[in-house]
């Protein structure tokens, strides 16, 4: 029998948000995105979750190192501290990012990080394989390469992770323009969407 948490959708109050890894010393090698976009994704992506009250976890590796701190904005955005991982790869193999995740009580996990092919990887593929239904978000991910991505999409899916778009989270959570969060994620999308926002701007001048 198919788990339920498989196949409804993303809510408001069955997720949350896991930010693995988007240091500012890991994102200076990046080329598989171009760094504006990768930025503008990575913003709709947490602005997305805060405008639903989606909790959020956020984890750096060896932040005071060569990788450097966390992206300011993403902190700024989330009101969230930061755990900071002692040097486990695999974020899944810190006790503080796991418990953190498993004390929402949340079973879908809205997951992304840098680098694709390591930092979202690896903790996508381990809670998986403890019942979570995590979520990829590849556009607000980045790696080297179109080639590492490539495969590393190839690998996620295999093992069951919904690979997908910041957008189609917000789409999915949303469901309904009606709802109580049409507006505010309808603003979220107009802002880092172009030619979304120009939808919008003609449907206000109306």
């Amino acid at each position: 029998m198919t788990n339920p948490i498989y196949s409804e959708y993303l809510t408001p109050d069955n997720a949350v948000l896991a930010m693995i890894d988007h240091q500012t010393g890991l994102m200076v090698g990046l080329g598989d995105e171009h760094p504006t976009v990768l930025k503008n994704n990575i913003l709709g992506l947490v602005n997305t979750a805060k405008t639903v009250g989606i909790p959020s976890v956020i984890t750096a590796s060896l932040p005071e190192g060569p990788n450097g701190p966390i992206m300011p904005e993403i902190v700024d955005i989330l009101e969230t501290k930061v755990i900071e991982r002692e040097g486990q790869i695999n974020a899944w193999d810190s006790k503080d990012f796991r418990n953190a995740i498993k004390a929402t009580g949340r079973k879908k996990i809205v997951m992304a990080g840098i680098v694709t092919d390591v930092c979202l990887l690896f903790p996508a593929l381990s809670a998986a394989a403890e019942g979570y239904d995590v979520y990829a978000v590849i556009d607000a991910s980045g790696t080297w390469n179109k080639t590492v991505q490539e495969v590393t999409v190839q690998r996620l899916a295999q093992a069951g992770v919904k690979v997908t778009t910041w957008a189609s989270v917000l789409a999915e959570i949303m469901n309904d323009w009606r709802s109580e969060h049409g507006a505010g994620l309808g603003q979220v999308l107009a802002a880092h969407t172009t030619k979304y926002g120009y939808v919008m701007n003609s449907h206000f001048a109306r």
